[in-house]
């Protein structure tokens, strides 16, 4: 089970919750409000990549579409007086057509978040970054501010070789099968000019008494 399932999916309500909180009376308004969520994180993902955006946490109360952006760079999401913040929700409303509020979190400790770690990862790859060094400074930065154990997977055509190949480094521990463990689990596709799509899986193992 450890190795075959999201880690988060076996820990919901545990450790961690569910991006999407809402309630669907029939199929046609779960298929609905399923599509809006997806164009919604598509979009935000798209337009605040360098921003260092982790999760986008949907919930519709009646009449209503509250969404909270986690991102490491508030500011350069707010923008001066706000302004940043205005122009995504308008370009939300304008998707979805339908009125939305945005709220911003802050995270405090971008190097214990996976997303955050992984997409790093993947992008010093798309800039021809030695991969094995990238992913040995990487876990070695994460257990060092305070993370239990940090397992990164890298897998492609690694360094442009012809035949692909699967680099593993692993620093601490990881009990993937042990539910009360709080680990966060992601994974990112870093797409490279020569060398096509290299996957980074990161699992980080953070403190028991530290939940989402």
């Amino acid at each position: 089970m450890g190795q075959k399932v999201d880690p988060r999916a076996a820990r919901l309500t545990l450790t961690h919750n569910w991006s999407s909180k809402w309630f669907a009376k029939d199929d046609k308004r779960y298929r609905e409000f399923l599509i809006e969520d997806f164009q919604i994180r598509e979009l935000i993902m798209g337009k605040l990549r360098s921003s260092g955006v982790s999760r986008v946490l949907i919930e519709r109360p009646v009449g209503k579409i509250k969404i909270t952006i986690q991102v490491s760079r508030p500011g350069m999401v707010i923008g001066r007086g706000g302004s940043g913040v205005e122009e995504l929700r308008k370009a939300i409303e304008e998707k979805i057509g339908k009125k939305v509020s945005l709220d911003i979190q802050e995270i405090k400790q971008f190097d214990l978040d996976a997303y955050l770690v992984a997409r790093g990862i993947a992008d010093q790859i798309e800039k021809r970054y030695s991969v094995k060094r990238a992913m040995i400074q990487t876990s070695e930065r994460v257990k060092r501010v305070g993370a239990l154990g940090v397992k990164i997977i890298c897998s492609g055509r690694l360094g442009g070789s012809e035949i692909a190949r699967r680099e593993k480094v692993v620093v601490g521990s990881i009990p993937a099968s042990t539910l009360r463990a709080n680990i966060d689990y992601a994974r990112v596709d870093a797409k490279t000019p020569t060398a096509g799509v290299v996957g980074v899986k990161v699992w980080i193992h953070k403190k028991e008494e530290s939940k989402e």
